[in-house]
Protein backbone atom coordinates (compact mmCIF):
# COMPACT_ATOMS: atom_id res chain seq x y z
CA UNK A 1 0.00 0.00 0.00
CA UNK A 2 1.12 3.32 -0.95
CA UNK A 3 1.49 5.96 2.24
CA UNK A 4 0.17 9.01 1.13
CA UNK A 5 2.13 12.39 2.53
CA UNK A 6 0.55 14.14 5.49
CA UNK A 7 -1.71 17.10 4.35
CA UNK A 8 -0.29 20.63 5.46
CA UNK A 9 -2.51 21.67 8.19
CA UNK A 10 -4.22 24.33 6.91
CA UNK A 11 -3.07 26.52 10.08
CA UNK A 12 0.23 26.17 9.39
CA UNK A 13 -0.13 27.71 5.59
CA UNK A 14 -1.92 30.71 7.60
CA UNK A 15 0.83 31.43 9.96
CA UNK A 16 2.60 31.83 6.36
CA UNK A 17 0.82 34.12 4.74
CA UNK A 18 0.63 36.09 8.33
CA UNK A 19 4.44 36.26 8.35
CA UNK A 20 4.77 37.36 5.17
CA UNK A 21 1.97 40.29 5.78
CA UNK A 22 4.22 41.35 8.44
CA UNK A 23 7.17 41.59 6.03
CA UNK A 24 8.90 38.25 6.16
CA UNK A 25 10.43 37.13 3.12
CA UNK A 26 8.37 33.80 1.44
CA UNK A 27 9.58 30.77 2.23
CA UNK A 28 8.42 28.84 -0.62
CA UNK A 29 9.29 30.71 -3.09
CA UNK A 30 13.09 31.79 -5.56
CA UNK A 31 13.47 35.16 -7.26
CA UNK A 32 14.39 35.36 -10.55
CA UNK A 33 16.35 39.20 -9.84
CA UNK A 34 13.75 41.16 -12.02
CA UNK A 35 11.19 42.58 -9.04
CA UNK A 36 8.56 43.76 -11.48
CA UNK A 37 8.50 39.76 -12.93
CA UNK A 38 8.72 38.39 -8.97
CA UNK A 39 6.27 41.12 -8.51
CA UNK A 40 3.47 39.53 -11.25
CA UNK A 41 4.28 35.85 -9.56
CA UNK A 42 3.49 36.78 -6.23
CA UNK A 43 7.34 36.81 -5.12
CA UNK A 44 8.76 34.80 -7.55
CA UNK A 45 8.85 31.27 -9.08
CA UNK A 46 7.40 28.77 -6.13
CA UNK A 47 9.15 25.83 -5.36
CA UNK A 48 7.90 22.72 -7.43
CA UNK A 49 6.33 25.13 -10.06
CA UNK A 50 7.60 24.40 -13.96
CA UNK A 51 8.33 27.67 -15.45
CA UNK A 52 9.19 27.75 -19.63
CA UNK A 53 10.67 30.57 -21.19
CA UNK A 54 10.61 30.82 -24.89
CA UNK A 55 11.40 33.21 -27.72
CA UNK A 56 12.04 33.52 -31.39
CA UNK A 57 15.93 32.73 -32.50
CA UNK A 58 18.09 35.38 -31.03
CA UNK A 59 15.45 36.90 -28.96
CA UNK A 60 17.74 36.37 -25.69
CA UNK A 61 16.67 33.21 -24.08
CA UNK A 62 19.79 31.54 -22.97
CA UNK A 63 20.83 35.09 -21.56
CA UNK A 64 17.73 35.98 -19.86
CA UNK A 65 17.70 32.64 -18.23
CA UNK A 66 21.42 33.18 -16.87
CA UNK A 67 20.08 36.12 -15.42
CA UNK A 68 17.87 34.57 -13.39
CA UNK A 69 20.50 31.65 -12.43
CA UNK A 70 22.97 34.58 -11.60
CA UNK A 71 20.86 36.70 -9.53
CA UNK A 72 19.33 33.72 -7.72
CA UNK A 73 22.31 32.76 -6.92
CA UNK A 74 23.63 35.89 -5.25
CA UNK A 75 20.65 36.10 -3.36
CA UNK A 76 21.35 33.17 -1.08
CA UNK A 77 19.42 30.45 -3.10
CA UNK A 78 21.22 27.04 -4.56
CA UNK A 79 20.86 27.38 -8.35
CA UNK A 80 21.94 24.72 -10.46
CA UNK A 81 22.40 25.50 -14.29
CA UNK A 82 22.59 22.79 -17.02
CA UNK A 83 23.34 24.05 -20.23
CA UNK A 84 23.71 22.45 -23.95
CA UNK A 85 24.51 25.85 -25.57
CA UNK A 86 28.00 26.35 -23.51
CA UNK A 87 31.15 24.74 -21.42
CA UNK A 88 31.16 25.42 -17.88
CA UNK A 89 34.36 27.40 -18.80
CA UNK A 90 32.16 29.62 -21.63
CA UNK A 91 29.74 30.12 -18.75
CA UNK A 92 31.86 31.44 -16.31
CA UNK A 93 33.32 34.02 -18.88
CA UNK A 94 29.81 35.08 -19.91
CA UNK A 95 28.44 35.60 -16.64
CA UNK A 96 31.70 37.55 -15.56
CA UNK A 97 30.75 39.60 -18.70
CA UNK A 98 27.27 40.12 -17.81
CA UNK A 99 27.62 40.72 -14.36
CA UNK A 100 31.26 43.28 -14.93
CA UNK A 101 29.68 44.89 -18.04
CA UNK A 102 31.78 44.28 -20.37
CA UNK A 103 32.34 42.49 -23.97
CA UNK A 104 33.27 39.01 -23.92
CA UNK A 105 35.05 39.95 -27.72
CA UNK A 106 37.05 42.55 -25.79
CA UNK A 107 38.23 40.57 -22.85
CA UNK A 108 39.27 37.72 -25.35
CA UNK A 109 41.30 40.60 -27.36
CA UNK A 110 42.41 41.99 -23.82
CA UNK A 111 40.91 45.30 -25.26
CA UNK A 112 39.56 46.76 -21.92
CA UNK A 113 40.20 50.12 -20.04
CA UNK A 114 40.94 50.37 -16.36
CA UNK A 115 36.92 50.79 -15.33
CA UNK A 116 36.04 48.22 -16.90
CA UNK A 117 38.69 45.71 -15.38
CA UNK A 118 37.47 47.51 -12.01
CA UNK A 119 34.70 46.63 -12.93
CA UNK A 120 35.26 42.89 -13.99
CA UNK A 121 37.34 42.46 -10.78
CA UNK A 122 34.24 43.14 -8.63
CA UNK A 123 31.85 40.84 -10.74
CA UNK A 124 34.87 37.85 -10.24
CA UNK A 125 34.83 38.87 -6.32
CA UNK A 126 30.66 38.63 -6.68
CA UNK A 127 30.87 35.25 -8.53
CA UNK A 128 33.18 33.71 -6.15
CA UNK A 129 30.86 34.16 -3.09
CA UNK A 130 28.07 33.52 -5.01
CA UNK A 131 27.65 31.91 -8.19
CA UNK A 132 25.17 29.45 -9.54
CA UNK A 133 26.89 25.50 -9.90
CA UNK A 134 27.18 25.49 -13.87
CA UNK A 135 27.32 21.97 -15.85
CA UNK A 136 27.10 20.84 -19.14
CA UNK A 137 23.58 18.95 -19.69
CA UNK A 138 23.98 15.31 -19.16
CA UNK A 139 23.37 13.14 -22.62
CA UNK A 140 20.41 10.91 -22.24
CA UNK A 141 17.10 13.12 -21.72
CA UNK A 142 15.01 13.53 -19.37
CA UNK A 143 16.62 10.72 -16.77
CA UNK A 144 20.32 11.64 -17.37
CA UNK A 145 18.78 14.99 -15.79
CA UNK A 146 16.85 13.88 -13.21
CA UNK A 147 19.49 11.63 -12.02
CA UNK A 148 22.49 14.66 -12.23
CA UNK A 149 19.67 16.48 -10.23
CA UNK A 150 19.29 14.24 -7.37
CA UNK A 151 22.85 14.15 -6.58
CA UNK A 152 24.16 15.93 -3.53
CA UNK A 153 23.80 19.02 -3.31
CA UNK A 154 20.38 19.66 -4.71
CA UNK A 155 19.09 23.07 -5.76
CA UNK A 156 16.27 24.62 -4.85
CA UNK A 157 16.45 26.47 -8.63
CA UNK A 158 17.19 24.76 -11.67
CA UNK A 159 17.77 26.42 -14.81
CA UNK A 160 17.86 24.29 -17.80
CA UNK A 161 19.03 25.46 -21.40
CA UNK A 162 17.16 23.83 -23.84
CA UNK A 163 13.95 21.84 -23.72
CA UNK A 164 14.76 21.25 -27.13
CA UNK A 165 18.35 19.33 -26.12
CA UNK A 166 16.55 17.69 -22.91
CA UNK A 167 14.02 15.71 -25.41
CA UNK A 168 14.98 12.47 -26.73
CA UNK A 169 13.39 12.45 -30.42
CA UNK A 170 13.25 8.75 -30.36
CA UNK A 171 9.64 9.58 -31.48
CA UNK A 172 7.62 12.02 -33.11
CA UNK A 173 9.29 15.89 -32.03
CA UNK A 174 6.07 17.03 -30.09
CA UNK A 175 5.47 13.60 -28.42
CA UNK A 176 9.14 13.79 -26.90
CA UNK A 177 8.57 17.49 -26.16
CA UNK A 178 5.35 16.95 -24.34
CA UNK A 179 6.69 14.11 -22.31
CA UNK A 180 9.41 16.16 -21.28
CA UNK A 181 7.39 18.80 -19.94
CA UNK A 182 5.15 16.60 -18.25
CA UNK A 183 8.52 14.89 -16.21
CA UNK A 184 9.78 18.09 -15.36
CA UNK A 185 6.73 18.93 -13.93
CA UNK A 186 6.95 15.99 -11.67
CA UNK A 187 10.34 16.45 -10.82
CA UNK A 188 9.93 19.97 -10.02
CA UNK A 189 6.87 18.85 -7.75
CA UNK A 190 9.28 15.36 -6.26
CA UNK A 191 11.92 17.63 -5.06
CA UNK A 192 10.41 20.75 -4.31
CA UNK A 193 12.24 22.83 -6.07
CA UNK A 194 11.44 25.21 -9.04
CA UNK A 195 12.69 24.85 -12.38
CA UNK A 196 12.65 27.07 -15.38
CA UNK A 197 13.67 25.57 -18.93
CA UNK A 198 14.20 27.69 -22.26
CA UNK A 199 12.04 26.54 -25.36
CA UNK A 200 12.60 27.02 -28.89
CA UNK A 201 8.89 28.46 -30.53
CA UNK A 202 8.29 25.69 -33.07
CA UNK A 203 5.04 26.67 -34.12
CA UNK A 204 5.77 30.24 -34.14
CA UNK A 205 4.80 32.12 -37.27
CA UNK A 206 6.59 34.77 -38.82
CA UNK A 207 4.02 36.37 -41.55
CA UNK A 208 1.15 36.96 -38.72
CA UNK A 209 0.59 40.46 -37.78
CA UNK A 210 1.28 40.44 -34.03
CA UNK A 211 4.60 38.86 -33.86
CA UNK A 212 4.62 38.82 -29.60
CA UNK A 213 4.73 35.35 -28.95
CA UNK A 214 1.88 33.35 -27.77
CA UNK A 215 0.79 29.81 -25.81
CA UNK A 216 0.18 27.90 -29.04
CA UNK A 217 3.71 28.67 -30.61
CA UNK A 218 5.45 26.11 -28.04
CA UNK A 219 3.95 23.43 -29.57
CA UNK A 220 4.83 20.06 -27.66
CA UNK A 221 0.71 19.02 -28.11
CA UNK A 222 -0.39 21.51 -25.62
CA UNK A 223 1.45 20.73 -23.09
CA UNK A 224 3.26 23.80 -22.15
CA UNK A 225 -0.34 25.19 -22.01
CA UNK A 226 -1.63 22.10 -20.03
CA UNK A 227 1.29 21.17 -17.47
CA UNK A 228 3.95 24.91 -16.97
CA UNK A 229 2.80 27.20 -14.44
CA UNK A 230 4.20 30.02 -15.76
CA UNK A 231 5.09 30.61 -19.73
CA UNK A 232 7.05 33.31 -20.62
CA UNK A 233 7.46 34.78 -23.56
CA UNK A 234 10.66 37.41 -24.92
CA UNK A 235 9.70 39.88 -27.23
CA UNK A 236 12.24 42.03 -28.82
CA UNK A 237 10.66 44.76 -31.55
CA UNK A 238 14.09 45.47 -32.71
CA UNK A 239 14.06 42.10 -34.43
CA UNK A 240 11.38 42.74 -36.44
CA UNK A 241 10.78 46.37 -37.04
CA UNK A 242 14.49 47.08 -37.63
CA UNK A 243 16.08 50.10 -37.94
CA UNK A 244 11.75 51.82 -36.46
CA UNK A 245 12.10 49.37 -33.24
CA UNK A 246 13.48 50.78 -30.35
CA UNK A 247 16.99 49.28 -29.48
CA UNK A 248 17.04 47.25 -26.55
CA UNK A 249 12.97 47.64 -25.62
CA UNK A 250 12.20 44.06 -24.61
CA UNK A 251 8.56 43.16 -23.50
CA UNK A 252 8.69 39.76 -21.25
CA UNK A 253 5.18 38.33 -21.59
CA UNK A 254 3.70 35.90 -18.66
CA UNK A 255 1.27 34.02 -20.97
CA UNK A 256 0.35 31.87 -18.10
CA UNK A 257 0.32 32.07 -14.71
CA UNK A 258 -1.47 29.80 -12.72
CA UNK A 259 -0.93 31.14 -9.31
CA UNK A 260 -2.11 34.62 -10.24
CA UNK A 261 -2.46 37.31 -13.12
CA UNK A 262 -0.84 37.64 -16.46
CA UNK A 263 0.79 40.25 -18.91
CA UNK A 264 3.84 41.52 -19.21
CA UNK A 265 7.17 43.67 -17.81
CA UNK A 266 9.73 45.88 -19.83
CA UNK A 267 13.07 44.85 -19.49
CA UNK A 268 15.88 46.43 -21.86
CA UNK A 269 18.32 44.35 -23.08
CA UNK A 270 21.68 45.68 -23.59
CA UNK A 271 23.01 43.42 -26.65
CA UNK A 272 27.06 44.31 -26.36
CA UNK A 273 27.31 43.07 -22.72
CA UNK A 274 23.83 40.43 -22.99
CA UNK A 275 22.87 42.01 -20.27
CA UNK A 276 18.99 42.30 -19.34
CA UNK A 277 17.78 44.41 -17.18
CA UNK A 278 14.43 45.77 -15.08
CA UNK A 279 13.43 48.93 -16.57
CA UNK A 280 11.02 49.81 -13.24
CA UNK A 281 13.79 48.56 -10.81
CA UNK A 282 17.00 49.36 -13.10
CA UNK A 283 20.40 47.98 -11.34
CA UNK A 284 22.17 50.66 -9.63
Amino acid sequence: MVRRPDPIPAASVLRRVDAVADGASPTDTVSTGFKSLDRVLGGGPRHGDLLVLGGDVGSGKSSLALAFALRSAQAGIATTFLSAEMSVERLLERSIAVEGRARVDDMRRGTLDEATRVSLGAAAVRLRDGAPTFKPLPVGGFEAVRDEVRRAPRPRFLVLDSLQAVAQSVRSLDEELAATIRQLKQLAIELDLAIVVTSHLPAFARDRKDLRPKLDDFGAHGAVKQHADVVLGLFREEMYAYPTGIEGATELHVLKNRSGSTGYVDLYFYQQWMRFEDMLDPDR
